[in-house]
Formats: structure tokens, C-alpha cells, sequence
């Protein structure tokens, strides 16, 4: 299976996922520049759950669109897990959304912040008030070129929002049936 069936197989499991709990995604996006956005709008029925979605490609706009905090930008450059979680925080909160995915880190052909080539982080923040809402974190080192590093970013981010929408629901259903 290449790398974009993957994602492909991976974006349609995602929507189907927050079509049955009728809920919805925002997508922030760095590196991969609108990738996740454009895999997720090639489903069909992909706007009963997918808000929208903001390419913050330059670091000051992380800031100043999805509230990174700037200290925090200035600290450790934006090639940073805690940066991916307030992306991912920030775009769910700014487009309205139960849950919210980043991407951040470096695609090549060189070196960002101090970050080798293949340093990708990905987030997902899931609704307030739930288990999912503090996020989760994945680093990731890849290797390729910058096209194969860029989709494996996208299937990864994808990936962590499926596990975490499965998760988030074996969590409800368990405490819907007593804790058994």
C-alpha cells in the first residue's frame, strides 16, 4: 500500500469516526502545508465534519493565528512538540471544533531551529471538559526526501486522531456501562 492509499484509507476512517459521534475537526498545518486539509477534503461527505483548517507556515503566524505562545516560539523555535499541542489547541478553539490536529517540523532539503531534517511533531487536542482535552503528542524522525517526509506526516497525524477518537470512545462507552 503507498503512502497516500494509506492516508487516503486513514483520512475516510477519521471522518467516519466523527460522523457517527457528530463531531468536528480543525487541522493546523506547517510542513505539511495543506496536505492533511486536501487528504481529508478528497472524502466524500468530508464537510459534515471538517471545519476548516489554517497553513501557519511562517512562525509568526503560528502566533499570531493559532496563540502559540511567542516566549515559547522564541525559546525553542517552532520545530517543537509543545508548539504542535498549542497549534492543535489553538485551531480547534479558533474554528469552532471538538478536535483539532498540527503538524510542525522539517521537511528539508536543511536543518530548522537546531532540528535535523525528518523531525516532525503531530498533535491532536480533543473536546474540552474530556479525557482527550490536555492532547497527545507524537515525535516522529523520519526519513526520506521532503515529499516523503510530508506524507508520512500526513498519515501520521491522521493515524493519532484515529486512535484517539477509538480510545476516547471505548473511554465513553465504559463509563456509560458502569465502568465494566
Amino acid at each position: 500500500m503507498s503512502g497516500d492509499v494509506a492516508a487516503e484509507a486513514v483520512g475516510a476512517r477519521v471522518l467516519r469516526l466523527l460522523a457517527e459521534r457528530d463531531e468536528t475537526l480543525a487541522v493546523a498545518e506547517s510542513l505539511t502545508g495543506g496536505l492533511v486539509a486536501a487528504e481529508l477534503t478528497s472524502v466524500p461527505g468530508a464537510s459534515r465534519s471538517f471545519r476548516g483548517s489554517v497553513t501557519a507556515y511562517a512562525t509568526a503566524l503560528k502566533r499570531q493565528l493559532l496563540g502559540v505562545d511567542g516566549d515559547l516560539l522564541e525559546r525553542r523555535g517552532a520545530v517543537d512538540a509543545e508548539v504542535a499541542l498549542q497549534m492543535a489547541r489553538g485551531v480547534r478553539s479558533r474554528l469552532g471544533a471538538e478536535w483539532g490536529v498540527a503538524t510542525t517540523g522539517v521537511a528539508g532539503p536543511e536543518a530548522q531551529d537546531g532540528q535535523p531534517v525528518g523531525t516532525v511533531f503531530v498533535a491532536v487536542c480533543g473536546p474540552v471538559g474530556g479525557a482527550a482535552a490536555t492532547g497527545k503528542v507524537t515525535a516522529l524522525r523520519l526519513n526520506g526526501d521532503r515529499a516523503e517526509i510530508r506524507r508520512e506526516s500526513v498519515r501520521s497525524v491522521l493515524e493519532l486522531l484515529a486512535c484517539e477518537l477509538s480510545e476516547n470512545a471505548r473511554a465513553k462507552d465504559t463509563e456509560q456501562n458502569g465502568g465494566n
